[in-house]
């Protein structure tokens, strides 16, 4: 099939089947987090943890439990990492003190960037107990916080904005935990396999010797994709037969990373009474990532036949694309091929998608919020130039709020650029690239993006497990994670106590094609003034060259 042909039916077939299932989707997380009811396993873990599920919070105690949960997540598996030389179904070894430290901020983080290797760091226990359970708490923190700013908007003078315990619990009891279920039975029945089997030897047709591996791998796949996480149970990731077999299942996986972010649109728009807001945000997100999938695909493709470098043949250029577009547009580590093989400017795609503030359409829950504050910059903006109040659904974009939305937008662009500048200077972590050149800025700015985004890709061409880059890469990780989640918490608290003033004709319009096309202007714009001129030393001088 021609490239371009196949190209447009599988965006198409995504699509589709995005928009069949983001509506119901939507409505049930909608139904999840305006119920007044408790399931019976709730009101367990509300007692076990000594929680009130009927007392809210304001944004400050909501803020603090978040961060908390956050640091206490990063002692308690830092502690496991380093006792599963001890533990049941573990290595006999532990990580270096370095690599465990930042495998625990990696994946309390919702980052899962991996400085080890796959199946030989990590035992069954810690994949199992420690790394899943992560990839399921933090993307509920994530939708927790997106879902605690939803309800600033659409309260009006109010003091609290929900109780975070209760949103983190059913986000993982009544979102992720069911969908999870499935998902893990559909990738078992396509040839993920789901065991607690030591590896073994096997002899080949050719007379060869072959080391299979087992592992509980369905379970951690299913959440590392439909979490946003991105973790690989081996250190192939989704590039590795056992963890996406073909192209249907790697085509589902791509549908698992975006099945959620594109969801919870609809879901503001339920929350906020203006479903037409939610399909701003969802034509927003579907026009970056359709962008830059055609773009990527373009850059693989160009020349005779395109570059099948560091890709796998059972999904070729487009599937390899496409899945890395997912991923990078979210906040999901995960690679079916190794960016440091693809061409400058596909890698360097792959780049700005996470420098556009991962809102293509970002993290479980970070892709609304942080499209929401692009929502209040791109108002506050147009409402100067046409010299009108900029109002979101009747709340002011006063100072406070620009300043705490301007600061969230401003955190990971200086994480990425000052980390980035030390890194490509300091010998320590000079010494640990592959390439140098324009090559190697593009893999150690890469690196601190990866981080800073809380994506956990790589490149894979920086020999990162060492301890200033170890050290250096989970305080970009943690930093990037919960300082923006403050600053969020700190403009819902800002909006909830406004009165929520109806719409009048000086009203600037946040719903239809000018507000979008805006609203697409000011990610792009923000995000290119900020880093073209490191584009420019990295991807775009390695292509003119």
């Amino acid at each position: 099939m021609n490239v371009t042909l196949q190209a447009i039916c599988m965006i198409a077939t995504i699509a589709l089947l995005l928009a069949f299932i983001h509506v119901p989707l939507g409505t049930w997380m909608y139904r999840c987090f305006t119920d007044e009811r408790d399931w019976a396993p709730e009101r367990l873990i509300y007692r076990a943890v000594g929680v009130d599920p009927r007392v809210e919070q304001g944004w400050r105690t909501y803020a603090i439990a978040s961060v908390m949960f956050g640091v206490a997540s990063v002692v308690l598996l830092f502690a496991l990492i380093m006792a599963q030389g001890v533990l049941p179904w573990g290595l006999g070894r532990s990580q270096d003190w370095h690599t465990a430290f930042n495998t625990a901020v990696s994946f309390t983080t919702n980052t899962n960037w991996q400085s080890y290797g796959g199946e030989s760091g990590a035992g069954y226990t810690v994949q199992m107990a420690g790394l899943t359970v992560q990839n399921f708490v933090s993307a509920a923190t994530g939708i927790a916080v997106a879902v605690a700013l939803c309800r600033a908007i659409a309260r009006s003078n109010a003091a609290t904005i929900g109780n975070f315990w209760v949103d983190l619990v059913r986000s993982c009891t009544r979102i992720l935990l069911p969908i999870a279920f499935v998902g893990a039975l559909v990738l078992v029945a396509g040839g993920v396999i789901q065991n607690l089997s030591s590896p073994h030897d096997v002899t080949t047709l050719v007379g060869g010797s072959q080391t299979i591996q087992g592992g509980p791998v369905a379970s951690q796949e299913v959440i590392k994709l439909l979490g946003t996480n991105g973790g690989g149970f081996f250190n192939a990731n989704s590039a590795h037969p056992l963890e996406n077999p073909n192209g249907w299942t790697n085509l589902f996986e791509i549908l698992l990373v975006l099945a959620i972010p594109f969801s919870l649109p609809w879901m503001y728009g339920l929350m906020v009474g203006d479903r037409r807001q939610g399909a701003v945000f969802t034509t927003a997100m579907g026009a970056l990532f359709t962008l830059s999938a055609g773009l990527g695909i373009w850059a693989e493709t160009s020349g005779a036949l395109g570059s099948m470098e560091g890709k796998e043949q059972r999904f070729g250029i487009v599937g390899s694309v496409l899945f890395g577009t997912a991923t990078t547009g979210t906040s999901t580590g995960a690679v079916n091929m190794m960016h440091d093989s693809m061409s400058p400017l596909g890698g360097g795609l792959m780049m700005l998608n996470m420098m556009l503030g991962e809102v293509s359409p970002g993290g479980v829950g970070t892709g609304l919020y942080n499209i929401i504050i692009f929502a209040l910059l791109t108002v506050f903006i147009a409402g100067l130039m046409v010299g009108r109040t900029p109002e979101l659904l009747g709340k002011a974009i006063g100072r406070r709020e620009i300043t705490y939305a301007a600061l969230a937008v401003v955190v990971m662009p200086a994480l990425v650029l000052v980390f980035t500048a030390a890194g490509v200077v300091l010998p320590v972590a000079k010494d640990a690239l592959l390439n140098h050149g324009p090559h190697g800025l593009s893999e150690m700015m890469y690196a601190y993006t990866s981080a800073s985004n809380n994506n956990g890709s790589a490149f894979a061409g920086l020999s990162a497990d060492q301890p200033y880059l170890n050290l250096t890469l989970a305080a970009c990780m943690f930093l990037g994670r919960f300082l923006p989640i403050v600053l969020v918490l700190a403009v819902a608290g800002a909006l909830v106590s406004q009165q929520r003033r109806p719409a009048t004709v000086g009203t600037m319009p946040t719903h239809g094609p000018v507000f979008t096309s805006l609203l697409v202007g000011i990610i792009v714009i923000v995000a290119g003034l900020t880093f073209f001129p490191s584009l420019a030393l990295g991807p775009i001088a390695e292509a003119l060259s």
